[in-house]
């Protein structure tokens, strides 16, 4: 059903738009260049460890089959303009592939790409059918769809007299729908109080985190929200500072001073991503799957952060592999 790879290109693109970075890899006997354009929805750590896997699979390919991958890595900086620009010349360029990162830029890279049936593969989709990224013939991808059950569970286990539970989330991502739903389903089943908190910007989610401190919820949860993850160094601390474990939907937020999450590697779905890419442009998309959903199981604890909220993390075991990190701003 689908399938894709490959690299990126031409120096107009660099012209016209801010190219992050750009790559080429192998010297194969074969002729042809296979050209592929990375496209992040905006920089942050996730995205940001995504799109690096993605590129490093990409090398490896290249080397592995002898054959030369040539990409570039761009930035859609959370604006839509900017985003159908970036697909408006890929497309124009006629590239081998196009690997959206985050659910607004496949909407957008598929939209642009459906015409000439240039295969898309993107990367962290929460939701693609609610994101109505699936029944394309050029279209596949990776979703890290969240567990929400699970990260509710760990929260409860590690504390169970919490009363309140505050709901982070930006109501412009499409990633926090359908988890922030299925929280307030197990909390209403629970009859646990919780607090919304929203905000599209930076500022907006400063506000909404001071005003979750002020409610005095016992706990946070954040799905994977790429607006929230953009202040998560901040949101982590000031929390932390309250005495306030922030469970969030990926590794990436945790690495940036959350307190837990439960779900899925993002250094592995941006192999597994560029997997399918190469499928998609040297064997064609006919059998493959509307997406494939990568498997959790991997639970990431901040332990700065577990030392200043004097948090036990031991119950953690009995979701998965427990994997511990520090604070680091990438």
């Amino acid at each position: 059903m689908k399938k894709l790879t490959s690299v990126f290109l031409t120096a107009m693109l660099a012209a016209s738009l801010t190219a992050c970075s750009q790559g080429s890899s192998g010297q194969g006997d074969d002729s042809r260049v296979i050209n592929i354009a990375v496209i992040k929805q905006l920089d942050h750590a996730s995205l940001d460890e995504i799109a690096n896997a993605i590129t490093g699979e990409l090398d490896a390919l290249a080397k592995a089959n002898n054959v030369t991958i040539k990409y570039t890595v761009d930035s859609g900086q959370n604006d839509p303009t900017t985003l159908q620009q970036f697909a408006a010349q890929y497309v124009s360029s006629g590239v081998d592939a196009i690997i959206p990162i985050a659910t607004l830029a496949a909407q957008t890279m598929t939209s642009a790409a459906e015409e000439k049936q240039i295969p898309v593969v993107y990367a962290a989709i929460s939701d693609p059918e609610g994101a109505s990224l699936t029944g394309f013939d050029n279209v596949t991808g990776t979703s890290d769809a969240l567990n929400t059950k699970v990260i509710m569970d760990m929260m409860f286990d590690q504390n169970p007299a919490i009363k309140t539970v505050g709901l982070l989330y930006s109501m412009s991502e499409p990633n926090s729908e359908k988890p922030i739903a299925e929280a307030k389903a197990y909390l209403d089943a629970k009859k646990i109080a919780y607090v919304e908190a929203t905000g599209n910007t930076n500022d907006e989610i400063a506000q909404a985190v001071s005003s979750l401190v002020a409610s005095k919820v016992d706990a946070v949860f954040t799905p994977t929200d790429n607006v929230v993850m953009a202040t998560e160094l901040v949101t982590a601390q000031t929390l932390a500072e309250a005495g306030i474990p922030h469970y969030t939907g990926a590794d990436s937020f945790v690495r940036n001073g959350a307190f837990t999450t439960c779900g899925v590697n993002y250094t592995e779905l941006g192999k597994k991503t560029a997997d399918l890419a190469y499928q998609a442009v040297t064997s064609g998309m006919a059998d493959m799957e509307d997406y494939y959903l990568m498997d959790g199981g991997i639970v990431t604890v901040n332990t700065e952060t577990a030392a200043d909220l004097k948090a036990d993390y031991s119950m953690f075991s009995k979701y998965g592999e427990i994997v511990e990190v520090t604070t680091t701003e990438n």
